[in-house]
């Protein structure tokens, strides 16, 4: 399944087999307003990801293998990427605090050398996580709407994926997560597509 918006159907021509879930209001809203948009395919568990990152298949094992409810996959190497990311500042990044492999928070205002790793935006959630995570989402809508200041003095619409984990955890709910030491990339930029294909190559030649 794959939540569209720009360009949407150039992913439909290229990828067939892809269901499609349209965000209609993809020029107003973001992250969160957008998964929300396919909430009928979420409620038996799901894994997500963003769609501007690559990772090995590596990541998604280790998600299989989480016996946790709501986990998130974070690179504890993400500092070694944002050396070479002129355009991309580490202020930008989701970045972690984790321990024992709980999350404490999720948010860019974590100070980097504090941070324990970044969040690539690949996740899991089980039947029972996902009912916890849309459960919480309803309760912040009917108490905002759409248009009431959330977190980073966002409307609700304009929320990043982020924002309710992070609600979600200072409110109690557990949020695991699984560390990948490196072998992930976020393209944001040109510059960062060069990067990943640079990084990438060498393992075309294992």
């Amino acid at each position: 399944m794959f939540i569209g918006g720009y360009l949407k159907e150039v992913v439909s021509r290229e990828y067939p087999e892809f269901i499609m879930v349209s965000n209609p209001h993809w020029t107003t809203t973001n992250i969160l307003f957008s998964l929300l948009c396919a909430r009928d395919h979420l409620r038996g568990g799901f894994y997500g990801t963003y769609t501007d990152t690559v990772y090995r298949a590596d990541a998604v094992r280790m998600l299989r293998d989480s016996p946790h409810d709501i986990t998130l996959v974070m690179d504890t190497r993400w500092r070694e990427r944002y050396r070479y990311r002129s355009q991309h500042p580490e202020q930008d990044g989701e970045k972690m605090l984790a321990a024992g492999g709980r999350v404490i928070r999720v948010s860019r205002e974590i100070e980097p050398d504090k941070a324990s790793g970044e969040f690539t935006g690949l996740f899991k959630m089980t039947g029972a996580g996902a009912a916890r995570f849309l459960d919480f989402h309803d309760r912040l809508l009917a108490e905002l709407g759409s248009d009431g200041t959330f977190a980073d003095s966002r409307t609700f619409r304009m929320a990043y994926l982020i924002h309710q984990l992070d609600r979600m955890i200072q409110d109690g709910v557990e949020v695991h997560c699984v560390a990948l030491p490196g072998d992930y990339h976020e393209v944001d930029t040109l510059e960062d597509y060069d990067l990943a294909n640079r990084d990438w190559a060498r393992f075309a030649e294992v």
